[in-house]
């Protein structure tokens, strides 16, 4: 059986849950909480040195770790990833972007304000410049979708996923998605999209 190593509060982690729903892959999930230091016991080490989840362990016990590189394993030969090579190529260049621009301003700020154990680390001048950087990457996203309904085109496709994970619940690290109407609206055809399950749906 295919384990997903996992925390359920993590955005990064409900990306390969959110595609397997999708696909109908059956898997085990195994809630490896960093909050508890779960991902940096001498046995999860093992299995991933960079101590993070998400991870896939499949069923000859090879792994894959990262969140992203996850997808793309997982979409290869569905319509999750498209065939076309330049279609493809704009779905590897929102990956690249929702880790790079994206996920270490929106998903950090809300962690900053949410969890009790980063309280130390919300400093005023970090809460300012997660708040600038993640508004200036749904500003990028809000061009993108006022010419395309997803990200790589007409289709959906695991880019849409990647971007949705932390971009639905940026409002509750004090981000305004009024401001961006056509996010907004794009949040609601992702959330329409057959197989559609929220972040706290566990196999």
């Amino acid at each position: 059986m295919t384990i997903l190593y996992s925390m359920i509060d993590s955005g990064n982690c409900y990306k390969p849950r959110l595609l397997m729903a999708k696909l109908g892959q059956s898997f085990t999930n195994v809630e490896v909480s960093s909050h508890t230091g779960a991902t940096r016991t001498a046995e999860y080490v093992a299995k991933n040195p960079n101590a993070m989840v998400p991870m896939l362990e499949l069923d000859d016990g090879r792994r894959i770790a990262e969140s992203n590189a996850i997808l793309l394993y997982l979409a290869e030969g569905t319509r999750f990833l498209p065939a076309d090579r330049y279609e493809r190529g704009l779905v590897y260049q929102w990956l690249f972007f929702e880790q790079y621009s994206h996920e270490p301003y929106i998903a950090v700020r809300k962690a900053l304000v949410t969890f009790p154990e980063r309280a130390k680390d919300a400093t005023p001048e970090r809460l300012a410049t997660t708040l600038e950087r993640g508004n200036k990457a749904l500003g990028v996203m809000e061009q993108r979708l006022q010419r395309s309904p997803f990200f790589a085109g007409n289709v959906y496709s695991i880019a849409d996923i990647a971007l949705y994970a932390y971009t639905h619940t940026a409002e509750y690290g004090g981000f305004a998605l009024s401001s961006f109407p056509a996010v907004g609206a794009w949040l609601k055809r992702v959330e329409a999209d057959p197989g559609h399950v929220p972040i706290e749906w566990l196999p």
